[in-house]
């Protein structure tokens, strides 16, 4: 009988527990997508381009959502762990004013499948290759930052016709290569398993910025936390990405790499050690460095103006223009 009432009052606090964990979830997930609504409203520039709707390509059995705004010559931006096509906001619609912009939800993410099982930075490479073939480009320059800069490496290796020139933001060349996470970060990713999800989403958001912007500009922190939270992710998927990136190693086949590159680094970077920019610019042949002092790792949300100039400039640069690699070469002819 003890045992019974007892198992009763479990049963009748887990479903007052639940009940009142919704309760307080729903208002706070409400609460960050009118944030983001807002910020987004704000980021838009006068005179550039509206992004189109959302388009979806396909990989074998799992479908890549991504949209399209601009024009001129195509430019592909893809982001890293835990971060959607919204995470370009701040530089989008610049791009957008010289470039054909591309902005890709990896899979996992946003409105694109959370295909089960392991994930790797070669079969998200070919998930850009899809959208590439869907969009109907034949060729672009990308973007990459953090993850999505090992997928643009790997994109370049695999298929160097499609790629026309590169910009590996706040990556590593992966292996033995790459220097270690700074112990700051390393301790958060192990811990945040057992973190409260607000605790936890301030330290990722600190983590992702330099100290200047984060004393001087406390707003761009509180924008990307309203962003996050509006647009959550499962854990499976967040794993799933992290260890696509813990995994990537080209084993220095960075030296293969035909198109002129631009590696952009912040000096405060505490997700990737900004010693990689160097290792990665001294691989890749025909590869320029330019720092961001006292960025963090999303330098593009701390210094969206200076980094669309860089971008802009670089991609214009008809000094810099893409050799064909002779295998497509002999293709052509």
């Amino acid at each position: 009988m003890i045992r019974s009432r007892a198992r009763q009052w479990t049963i009748r606090v887990g479903r007052r527990a639940r009940r009142a964990r919704s309760a307080v979830a729903a208002p706070l997930r409400q609460l960050g997508r009118r944030l983001g609504q807002r910020a987004a409203v704000r980021l838009r520039l006068p005179g550039t381009p509206r992004v189109g709707p959302t388009r979806l390509a396909r990989n074998g059995s799992v479908t890549i959502a991504y949209d399209v705004r601009g024009h001129g010559s195509p430019l592909v931006l893809i982001q890293g762990v835990g971060v959607g096509r919204w995470g370009w906001e701040p530089v989008a619609d610049r791009l957008a004013r010289r470039f054909q912009v591309i902005t890709i939800d990896n899979r996992g993410i946003g409105a694109s499948d959370t295909a089960p099982g392991h994930y790797s930075t070669r079969m998200m490479a070919d998930d850009v290759l899809a959208v590439l073939d869907h969009a109907g480009i034949q060729q672009a320059s990308l973007v990459g930052t953090s993850l999505g800069g090992m997928i643009a490496q790997e994109l370049a290796l695999a298929h160097p016709e499609r790629v026309d020139k590169l910009v590996l933001v706040a990556t590593i060349p992966g292996g033995l290569r790459s220097r270690p996470m700074p112990l700051s970060t390393t301790y958060l990713f192990a811990w945040a398993p057992f973190m409260a999800s607000q605790a936890k989403l301030q330290q990722f958001v600190h983590a992702t910025l330099g100290p200047e912007t984060l004393r001087r500009r406390p707003k761009v922190a509180r924008r990307l936390a309203a962003r996050k939270l509006a647009h959550p992710q499962s854990q499976h998927a967040w794993r799933a990405q992290a260890e696509a990136g813990m995994l990537f190693n080209p084993l220095g086949r960075q030296r293969r790499i035909t198109q002129p590159t631009l590696v952009v680094q912040g000096t405060a970077d505490q997700v990737v050690d900004p010693g990689n920019a160097e290792v990665l610019a001294d691989l890749v042949p025909d590869a320029r460095l330019q720092r961001f002092d006292g960025a963090g790792h999303l330098l593009y949300w701390e210094q969206p103006k200076r980094f669309v100039r860089v971008v802009t400039d670089f991609l214009t640069d008809p000094g810099s223009a893409a050799r064909v690699p002779a295998t497509a070469a002999r293709r052509a002819s």
